[in-house]
């Protein structure tokens, strides 16, 4: 299982560029997985359904199922949010994992970063980042991918984790 992260500011465009390159690492035959990290509450459940009743009674977890899909849902109930990597043995086998958001995890990263934003780079004091797709030129040692050309991202990203 491959490895990928992309890493920017709010705003710059990352679930953009991999919701353009999913579905061609999935013509390339791949099968991918996400992990998105939340840096806020979420729930993807609705008050007054079953499930959500069920786990503000108390239950820890809630397990929907149905002929089209599955879900669990944990609640942490104040415990520690789970390491990264313990995050990643909940996935079935799959060719590749996306990471969007732990920005700071020791793993290959594209830096996303529009011109305009006023939030520094995050390469420079992060050794993981590979190259940067960006919509303008920046000073850097580092491979520039137009932001703009999922194609040619999406083969540095095969390219560098060899599995072209």
């Amino acid at each position: 299982m491959k490895i990928f992260g992309f890493a920017g500011w709010s705003g710059s465009g990352k679930t953009t560029l991999i919701e353009k390159l999913i579905p061609r690492f999935v013509k390339r035959g791949l099968r991918v997985s996400l992990i998105k990290h939340a840096h806020h509450t979420f729930d993807v459940d609705k008050p007054g359904k079953d499930s959500f009743r069920h786990r503000h009674a108390g239950a820890a977890e809630v397990l929907v199922t149905s002929s089209q899909r599955w879900v669990l849902m944990h609640e942490l109930r104040g415990t520690p949010e789970p390491p990264f990597e313990e995050q990643l043995k909940h996935f079935s086998p799959c060719d590749l994992v996306i990471v969007e958001g732990f920005k700071y995890q020791p793993i290959p990263k594209l830096e996303v970063h529009r011109a305009g934003t006023e939030a520094a780079l995050l390469h420079p004091n992060d050794a993981n980042i590979v190259a940067i797709a960006t919509d303008h030129a920046l000073e850097t040692k580092l491979p520039q991918l137009d932001l703009n050309d999922d194609a040619v991202i999406a083969e540095f990203i095969l390219g560098h984790l060899k599995l072209k």
